[in-house]
């Protein structure tokens, strides 16, 4: 035997040193929630296959799709770490959300601590006896770094409750287990628990969609549900493509806001709210712009909105389009689902207009800096003399593109081309989101022109030309003050109304936008 080279044995055993010294970390979390009365989670964290002399742990300043800091970090109390053998660690706070662990030579350690969860608002968490929200950004610290390390995450239902909806994958053979590639996808899957309803499940091109919520009321449920998928196939008909395994409405009842998600959405929801017409068209239209949402700036987004960075904003010109354009589509699935009328979609239309122009915002910022600002304001702008809202003036200028496109084509294009462009191209084949500039190329590809004046609407206070564009669909818009009959009522109410006279174009696009 030569004495120099190793034995079979070493060289077995430095192989096995060199696969467990490269296994992966593993971070798993356990939600338990014993004190629902004083509003408290508890979490606890066991990570294994941490390196280096300290762990930095970190609690997201804000969450995708509400643009706003949130200061999660302020309800997490009673932190506590320990090693594999339950000694504690020693740790310290070195910012607002950020904590330092220093685990020496432990191979795991253990992390807990509690949340306290007492906001009703679909970007906050909530517990009480009745049910429990999680939402995933303000819940689950990160260890710095392991942003895309996957993760596994148990809940302990409160006695007496019985279900679980979430977009989470669940894990194979486990109760209550679930499993995200990254902590961009558990960040994206808000939890509701409880006994909570669920409607009859619908289906699309295979898919199952899920409606889950919290007292959802007395309303006709086969009705609501046969509807609610005629929206959402508008939707994947505009697309021709359905870009999840499977997708939940998360309603959790009382509360303010609706966030978008990769295959949920969370919103605020009551059976009642269907009792009239107009009430019915609100729930619709609410729902349709969340789950338009899925596509546009979940899958189409501005480049800035990802890989997002947690700890501070990441500001765009672009949320016009990932808002104002989702109300602007959120108007025409439910006309497409045949639940809207095309007067009631220029009703809307108007109230956008007028809730722009009769404020003195649109005076001094503009769309692109609205988008731009809304972290220092919130997403509905600031001072109101001063700052504009992108929900107001985002979907007229959808409308405009549209009829102007729809116009330079012959009607054989329309914005519908540009937003399957954005998908396919940024989405589907380069993975990733588009420039300010690669908006406007594809916007002009299509119509096969230049576009100057429509951009300057986005990036200057330019006064919108509504008569000439209204005109290419054949339409009127009454831009002349009139005495008000209602004395909550200021300013104009730039009433549209169908020309009567168009011509052959006119009446082409009125036909095909409009429906009349």
């Amino acid at each position: 035997m030569d004495p120099h080279r190793p034995s079979l044995l070493l060289l077995l055993l430095s192989i096995l040193i060199i696969n467990v010294s490269a296994q992966p970390p593993t971070l798993h979390y356990t939600i338990s929630m014993d004190h629902p009365d004083r509003h408290l989670y508890h979490v606890t964290l066991n990570a294994t296959g941490l390196h280096g002399p300290v762990i930095d742990l970190r609690m997201p300043a804000w969450m995708p799709g509400y643009y706003q800091l949130l200061n999660y970090a302020r309800n997490l109390s009673n932190l506590r770490a320990v090693d594999e053998l339950g000694r504690p660690l020693p740790w310290e706070k070195t910012g607002s959300d950020a904590w330092r662990v220093s685990p020496g030579k432990s191979q795991s350690l253990t992390i807990e601590y509690d949340i306290f969860a007492n906001t009703q608002f679909a970007a906050q968490s909530w517990l009480d006896t009745t049910r429990g929200f999680i939402s995933p950004a303000g819940m689950f610290l990160y260890p710095d770094g392991y942003l895309q390390n996957p993760v596994t995450l148990d809940i302990k239902l409160y006695p007496g409750w019985s279900s679980i909806a979430t977009g989470l994958d669940t894990v194979p053979r486990e109760t209550h287990r679930y499993y995200a590639p990254d902590f961009d996808i558990l960040y994206d899957c808000p939890i509701l628990m409880g006994n909570l309803d669920t409607l009859p499940t619908f289906t699309i091109r295979g898919i199952p969609h899920y409606f889950t919520g919290y007292q959802l009321g007395d309303f006709d449920r086969p009705r609501f549900v046969s509807e609610l998928k005629k929206v959402v196939s508008a939707a994947v008909d505009l697309f021709g493509d359905i870009p999840y395994k499977h997708y939940t409405f998360l309603a959790i009842g009382a509360g303010r806001g609706g966030i978008e998600h990769l295959n949920s959405t969370t919103v605020p929801f009551s059976g009642k709210d269907l009792s009239t017409d107009a009430g019915r068209r609100r729930v619709f239209q609410f729902l349709a712009h969340e789950y338009f949402h899925n596509y546009n700036v979940k899958r189409i987004r501005p480049i800035a909105l990802g890989p997002f960075d947690y700890q501070r904003p990441d500001r765009t010109n672009m949320l016009w389009v990932s808002e104002g354009l989702s109300v602007y589509y959120e108007y025409k699935l439910v006309q497409w689902a045949g639940l809207m009328s095309g007067e009631d979609l220029l009703h809307n239309f108007q109230s956008n207009i007028a809730a722009y122009e009769n404020k003195s915002g649109h005076l001094y910022q503009s769309l692109a800096q609205s988008s731009w600002d809304t972290w220092n304001d919130g997403p509905l702008g600031g001072k109101k003399d001063s700052t504009i809202s992108y929900y107001d003036k985002g979907p007229v200028i959808g409308m405009l593109f549209d009829l102007a496109i729809r116009h330079a084509t012959g009607n054989s294009k329309s914005l519908d081309d540009v937003m399957r462009i954005l998908y396919r191209k940024y989405y589907l084949q380069e993975r990733r989101g588009f420039t300010d500039a690669e908006f406007r190329t594809a916007c002009e590809a299509v119509a096969g022109k230049d576009l100057q004046e429509l951009f300057d609407y986005i990036f200057t206070v330019k006064e919108p030309d509504y008569a000439t564009y209204l005109a290419y669909g054949g339409l009127n818009i009454d831009l002349e003050p009139h005495p008000s009959q209602d004395s909550t009522h200021t300013g104009r109410s730039f009433a549209i109304t169908p020309m009567p006279n168009p011509d052959t174009l006119q009446l082409r696009i009125r036909k095909s936008w409009l429906g009349y």
